[in-house]
């Protein structure tokens, strides 16, 4: 790791991404309670919300009325919560809102996010990545390299496809496939205790197979 610029924010050791290639299959759920886990374990963390288009971070961490400020060094401070630095747009845009950046407006949201933050001495930061292949995780990598992606799917074929398409993506830019989780794998019966299947199981054992990264857990 380079040293920081002067008057810059050193960077995270450790840049984890959390990617899924498709909308609602539990990224987020599975990249706050991995930044929770991490910070429970010991390690300082941070968590980028980077899903400009559809922020759920501030809901799931009950932080939905925060506000970003800045310090007296000009650096953004992160909201805190259960041991975590996080920060989202959620807490700069007023719930609901629509967000209609793109471009150059885009890409510097990010760079600030990334480097004019006082993320601290940060062990790990688990970014959020939103849906797609589009402009945001491409300027989040220019920003500063992920160590590693976890993907994230459910048992249906069409996410599964597109967390296919998300893992090439990582690969055509050098990112390390750390593993897949699969979600909505299945649910608890309230009254039997048996598991029941959601949707056609073994989608995910198959495409951990097919990616040859190791199929990490079942939620």
């Amino acid at each position: 790791m380079t040293a920081p610029e002067a008057g810059r924010a050193p960077a995270p050791r450790h840049v984890i991404a959390v990617a899924s290639g498709k909308g609602g299959v539990g990224k987020s759920t599975v990249a706050v309670n991995l930044a929770a886990a991490l910070a429970q374990a010991g390690a300082r963390c941070g968590l980028l919300d980077a899903d400009f288009y559809g922020p759920s971070v501030p809901l799931m961490t009950g932080l939905r009325d925060g506000r970003l400020r800045t310090g007296a060094d000009g650096r953004i401070q992160p909201l805190e919560i259960h041991g975590l630095k996080i920060v989202s747009i959620g807490f700069m845009v007023p719930e609901g809102e629509a967000l209609m950046w793109r471009g150059a407006i885009l890409h510097k949201l990010i760079h600030d996010f990334i480097h004019d933050v006082d993320w601290g001495e940060c062990d790990y930061l688990i970014v959020d990545l939103p849906p797609g292949t589009g402009d945001v995780p491409l300027s989040l990598h220019q920003a500063i390299p992920f160590r590693g992606a976890l993907l994230v799917t459910t048992p249906q074929a069409v996410a599964l496809a597109d967390a296919t398409r998300a893992a090439a993506l990582c690969r055509e830019l050098g990112i390390p496939l750390l593993g897949l989780i699969e979600n909505m794998s299945g649910l608890v019966c309230p009254h039997c205790q048996g598991h029941v299947d959601l949707f056609t199981p073994g989608g995910a054992q198959d495409l951990s197979g097919q990616l040859g990264i190791p199929l990490l857990g079942r939620i």
